[in-house]
Order: structure tokens, then sequence, then C-alpha cells
């Protein structure tokens, strides 16, 4: 099978590491309480915080963080799982498009780890024109708004699921919480 994969929030931690420091942002170096949806993805959704604070954030923590962050608990045994399965693994990445050195962060992380991918795809805000031309049997990723236009548009979607976002429910989607769960579903073939 043909299987996509986010990195942050799916295989490492960033996404929470993210939320974590972007709290203490707010609380400590804002001296607010800008949290207006704790639900939610992205930090210009999730915070009243103006452009400028926003932009503070992104150039004083995204790269620090990246480089601080680890991997999701069994993300890298089931990764291994998956390609002595014989599966094909495509990274399918927003990574890069914000802050340039979060490619190259990432591509450390996996050669210290041993990992490798079958194909990368960087920079990729919408995942559905990579998803389709790849022929995808899944993909897997931990953002509402990118697994809904996957499902709603026939793809069969994992979604990595913490517990403060947003549920998603439609016949396309399987909502896990670890990577035990995402190994029984691929293992068990579920939804093909």
């Amino acid at each position: 099978m043909k299987i996509g994969m986010d990195i942050d929030g799916v295989i490492l931690d960033y996404e929470r590491v993210l939320r974590t420091y972007g709290d203490l942002y707010d609380l400590i170096e804002l001296k607010k309480d800008g949290l207006i949806h704790r639900n939610e993805h992205y930090l210009r959704n999730r915070y009243d915080w103006t452009e400028e604070d926003r932009t503070n954030f992104i150039h004083q923590y995204f790269l620090k963080l990246a480089k601080q962050t680890g991997f999701i608990p069994g993300s890298k045994h089931v990764i291994e799982l998956l390609q002595q399965d014989g599966h094909e693994l495509i990274i399918i990445s927003a990574r890069g498009g914000t802050v340039e050195g979060m490619q190259k962060v990432a591509k450390e992380q996996f050669k210290k780890q041993n990992i490798s991918f079958s194909k990368y795809y960087w920079k990729q805000l919408d995942k559905l024109e990579v998803a389709k031309s790849e022929n995808l049997d899944y993909m897997i990723d931990d953002n509402f708004d990118i697994c809904k236009n996957l499902s709603e548009n026939g793809i069969k979607t994992i979604y990595f699921r913490d517990k403060d976002m947003k549920k998603l429910e439609n016949e396309n989607v399987i909502e896990v919480s670890n990577w035990g769960e995402i190994y029984r579903i691929i293992k068990n073939k579920q939804y093909l």
C-alpha cells in the first residue's frame, strides 16, 4: 500500500510542543490571556494575537522548537514495521512553507534515527493534489482542515487527533490517538 504521512503532530511531537510554547508566550511574554479557541490547530485561529505577535512567535520559536522536538511514542517503531511489511511511505508536509530551515531539521532527525521514506513532498499546504497523484491508500495527518478536505474528496484518511482538537466523522476518516492504532488499521486493511 501507499501511505502518505504528515510530519508535525504525526511523526514528530511538534504540534504539542508548539501549543505549549504558544501558551507560555501568550501568558509570559505578551502578558495576556489571549487563548480564544483551544481546539484550533493554527496559531492564527487559536489566540487573539496581532500579526506582529504571531510573526515574532514564529521567528523566535519555530526553528528552535523544531530542533528540540522528539518523536511521538511508537512512530519510529511502527514506521519500521510498515516498511518491513512492504508499504511505500511518503512524506507530505507543509514544512518549509513558513520557515525555511524546518525541512533540514526534519531530515536531520530522520537521519539520526535511521528512518527514510520513499518520497518527500515539502511545502504542501493543500495535500489533496499530491494524495490523488500518488494514488494513496491512506493519508495520516493531524490537521482537521486537511483531513476534512482529503476525506471529503475520497482519500482514506487517518486523523491523528489530539484530545483537544476538533472531531471529524465521515466514511473516509478513522480517528486515532496513537501509533498502535495506526498499525492495527493498516494491518487489518480497514477501509479496503
